[in-house]
């Protein structure tokens, strides 16, 4: 894959021109999955059966949780959430799971409205991303580092080829802390009481 030097995490999308959120919205190619930074399309190629595992373990934990007590909402990979910064072009990234609190979750379109149709205005308060073999610790830290510019307030980087997990903070240019089994994935201040064992992540 050929990476671009403003998003080295995923390949540039040949000849597109500078994009807006609302023209991405109206993209249709179920090959792959479409980010944008500052106006570049950019693209990453459907993941395998590990990644599904993976992240199908960590959101199902997360989605119980939330929703037993009533925190906001734990979304999936194909939602995007529009981060675009002051004075910038358009930039929309899509985590594997995200995590939106309930107070996030009260400033977004109510139901019916077509605001509602399109990515989410806030920044998720926790972004989860699970590193595909073909993606690389100085690429996705580049990624944790514009999710947290952006207003996310934790990120956790998943590696499964290694079995561990990069916990990524606000101030930090690098991850505060490194998780292997028989470690536990917490919620610190984001998600407070969350915890679930980083081996049964990759079991």
């Amino acid at each position: 894959m050929r990476h671009d030097t403003l998003a080295p995490w995923a390949e540039p999308v040949p000849d597109a021109g500078p994009m807006t959120a609302d023209d991405l919205l109206r993209l249709d190619d179920a090959a792959w999955q479409f980010e944008l930074v500052e106006g570049r399309l950019i693209r990453i190629p459907p993941t395998g059966l590990e990644h599904f595992d993976v992240t199908r373990k960590l959101y199902r934990s997360l989605d119980r949780y939330v929703d037993a007590h009533d925190l906001g909402i734990v979304t999936l990979p194909d939602t995007g959430f529009r981060l675009t910064r002051p004075g910038e072009a358009d930039t929309v990234l899509s985590p594997d799971i995200a995590y939106v609190s309930a107070a996030r979750v009260r400033q977004l379109p109510p139901p019916g409205t077509p605001e509602r149709k399109k990515f989410l205005p806030v920044a998720p308060d926790l972004a989860v991303e699970v590193a595909s073999p073909d993606q690389h610790h100085p690429e996705m830290a580049d990624k944790a580092r514009l999710y947290l510019a952006s207003g996310v307030r934790l990120v956790w980087l998943v590696w499964p080829s290694h079995q561990q997990v990069d916990i990524w903070r606000p101030g930090a240019d690098q991850p505060t802390a490194t998780l292997d089994p028989p470690d536990t994935l917490d919620g610190r201040d984001v998600l407070p009481g969350f915890a679930h064992p980083i081996a049964d992540l990759f079991a």
